[in-house]
């Protein structure tokens, strides 16, 4: 089970591209409070599958297709965002404020309650790991959201560790795009990968 969830938490995706650019790019608490928001996100996701499992189930073909839809939109627009973020030293312009450490942690949890790839990890979970337990489903669920828990603060938290590395490196405002559009293009990629 844990390497399981440890796989899906590390796995290149739409929460661990912008992991990266939170470490990169904002002060350590922002990037911390970015990786907290989308692993309790993710335990919630967990949550949901494990709890409704088998009314998704009967659901799912039905809504698979609108809902995977929605949440790829999001994450275009995530990337278009990201492709056109501000480059240079950080200014203390008034009106360029930057975003708060709680809009990290709100843009963790939105980025991750909209993945996709996070649905179906959870449900391939449940369907693995909690429901064969039919006696104690909701101890099997709370041992799977517990380790879900922790390798998604491992696995986002490398993510965003990596940017925390790059900050040296992304002293020209040439690097600082060529990464964000680097990223940005990773961020499609990854959607378009699921969408396939």
């Amino acid at each position: 089970m844990a390497s399981f969830a440890l796989v899906g938490a590390i796995t290149p995706g739409p929460v661990n591209v912008l992991a990266l650019r939170h470490g990169s790019q904002g002060a350590q608490r922002q990037a911390l409070l970015y990786v907290l928001g989308a692993s309790l996100s993710y335990v919630g996701v967990v949550a949901t599958m494990g709890l409704g499992a088998t009314q998704l189930q009967q659901l799912l073909p039905r809504l698979a297709r609108s809902g995977q839809w929605l949440c790829a939109a999001y994450l275009l627009w995530l990337a278009w965002k990201l492709a056109r973020a501000p480059v240079g030293p950080q200014t203390s312009d008034p009106d360029q404020a930057p975003p708060s450490s709680w809009q990290a942690f709100g843009q963790g949890v939105a980025v991750q309650t909209l993945n996709p790839k996070a649905w179906l990890f959870a449900l391939s979970a449940v369907g693995v790991f909690v429901l064969p337990h039919a006696s104690t489903p909701l101890t099997a669920l709370g041992l799977l959201c517990a380790v879900s828990l922790l390798a998604c603060l491992l696995g986002v938290g490398c993510w965003a560790v990596l940017g925390r590395a790059l900050v040296r490196w992304l002293t020209s405002a040439r690097r600082q795009r060529a990464l964000h559009g680097l990223l940005a293009a990773l961020l499609v990629g990854s959607v378009l990968g699921m969408l396939a």
